[in-house]
């Protein structure tokens, strides 16, 4: 059912599937065999021995039983005790990103490297545009490494293309610098910088980066009978699994969610609110607002850019308003969000109405296990549907375009997209909230002036997600069928 993304993500996601398993066939008797199940006798080992793949299996499964690796002695505990304490859980895990240690490869510190493309030309503009004087040209440039300062001058200017840049790819994607080398030269994630983004968990090409799952607590609570679990679906869920949505929400009845919701719902009354905010802060003479719906962003403002922070809407997001009306209706149910996030997991752990987080990772490992073809259920109806803009939140552009609906010319909107947080975005936001606290009227690299800014950490939106397993575009393009599908409903209706 699930299409692995790279070997990295496939031991994961069969990671994933196995402790499924376990809990499904004997409430984990059988959990400490996961593995020597998952690297066979057989295998040719990946990291240099089979009991080296064996530590990180371990490892791997203790985050997915919702235990932090990077603080647990693994080695003396089995799995069996483990899986004792989550089933005994009374609360979600908590959220973390942490790097297995003992199977971390210690990658070489990012660098700029000359190929045999070198000429040793006459222009030598390497030299010329390199900023400590890193660079001499012999037989080939040569770049002193102890000079460098890795600003990619030198590689930007070549007209050979001759200088290439070593990436050290976990650093290299996180848009904060939250994830460093330690004195073992193994990486480490300071999480009072983490802004729970996933970019390191899915560019670690060795699958060190690994997350704390609930995927245990939502299992125990669906297989207690007197439980009622609601099941709320971002709408990134389009395209996700084979099959239609409604197979999808009869495939997650079958699972033994009471009732299953969209949170397309809660975008709707997102939509209503931010728009009023933006109105409001319009008449008042406010020169800047931006969206509120990307907890990595909210985070990441919160934490790293104190320019843009004043502008945030003070708005909350579908999922927390789909909880608040899941929980008015059903006070005594518990609710489990299932969406593309990481970062979704710490807003949860601040809602009081959201009990759990999986993800759509999380939840076709769930099916695998349970051996439920979506494609094959009965299609249900959703119990609460939208028929708005809401439905197009998942993608890039569709909460401004969702607010533009509302506003109608009431007062002026001018929106621009941040599509992906990245070393440059950030800096982009620092200086669209500085100018803006200065009085300024912002303007994009074009010089166009906006007052608002979407921003989605992911890169084309939600349906890009650390956790989504179809790719981004199949998603997108399901997504925009179904919003025109609500659409055109909803117009009949009228």
């Amino acid at each position: 059912m699930l299409t692995p993304k790279n070997n990295a993500s496939a031991l994961r996601t069969e990671i994933l599937l196995q402790v499924a398993k376990s809990f499904l066939a004997d409430r984990f008797a059988g959990i400490d065999q996961i593995p020597s199940l998952v690297r066979p006798d057989n295998s040719q080992p990946l990291r240099g021995s089979l009991e080296a793949d064996r530590t990180y299996v371990k490892y791997a499964a203790i985050a997915a039983l919702g235990f932090d690796p990077d603080i647990e002695d693994g080695a003396d505990i089995s799995l069996t005790q483990y899986a004792q304490k989550a089933l005994e859980r009374t609360s979600a895990a908590p959220s973390v990103l942490s790097v297995i240690k003992a199977s971390c490869a210690a990658c070489m510190t990012q660098r700029y490297l000359v190929s045999n493309n070198c000429r040793a030309c006459l222009a030598r503009p390497c030299m010329l545009n390199c900023p400590k004087q890193a660079i001499d040209v012999k037989a080939q440039a040569v770049i002193d490494q102890s000079k460098c300062v890795k600003c990619g001058r030198c590689a930007d200017v070549c007209p050979y293309n001759a200088i290439i840049k070593v990436p050290l790819p976990c650093e290299d994607a996180c848009p904060v610098g939250a994830i460093t080398k330690g004195e073992d030269g193994r990486e480490h994630i300071d999480h009072s910088k983490c802004i729970s983004c996933g970019k390191c968990l899915n560019s670690c090409p060795f699958g060190v980066i690994v997350e704390t799952s609930q995927m245990v607590d939502v299992l125990r609570e669906l297989h207690t009978p007197e439980h009622k679990v609601v099941a709320m679906l971002a709408p990134a869920v389009l395209g996700q699994y084979p099959g239609s949505i409604n197979n999808l929400v009869g495939a997650l009845q079958k699972l033994g969610f009471s009732h299953v919701i969209e949170v397309a719902v809660g975008a709707d009354i997102t939509t209503i609110k931010e728009a009023a905010e933006f109105v409001e802060k319009a008449k008042r003479g406010e020169q800047l607002m931006t969206t509120s719906c990307c907890p990595a962003y909210f985070k990441a403002a919160e934490i790293h850019i104190p320019e843009i922070q004043p502008y945030v809407s003070h708005t909350k997001t579908p999922m927390y308003y789909t909880a608040e009306l899941v929980k008015k209706e059903r006070p005594d149910c518990t609710t489990v969000f299932i969406g593309p996030c990481l970062a979704k997991r710490v807003e949860a752990e601040s809602d009081p109405h959201v009990d759990y987080v999986i993800t759509f990772e999380e939840l076709g490992a769930i099916l695998q296990a349970a051996e439920i073809n979506v494609a094959e259920c009965e299609p249900v109806d959703f119990t609460e549907v939208s028929y708005a803009q809401g439905r197009g939140y998942s993608v890039s552009g569709g909460v401004a375009g969702a607010v533009a609906s509302l506003i109608e010319g009431e007062v002026n909107y001018q929106p621009i997209k941040i599509d992906g947080l990245t070393k440059e975005s950030v800096k982009l936001l620092k200086r669209y909230g500085a100018k803006a606290t200065a009085g300024g009227t912002c303007t994009n690299p074009e010089g166009c002036p906006f007052n608002m800014i979407e921003v989605m950490c992911c890169e084309g939106g939600c349906v890009a997600g650390p956790s989504c397993v179809a790719l981004p575009k199949k998603s997108a393009k399901a997504v925009e069928t179904y919003t025109a599908q609500g659409a055109d409903l909803k117009a009949k209706q009228s």
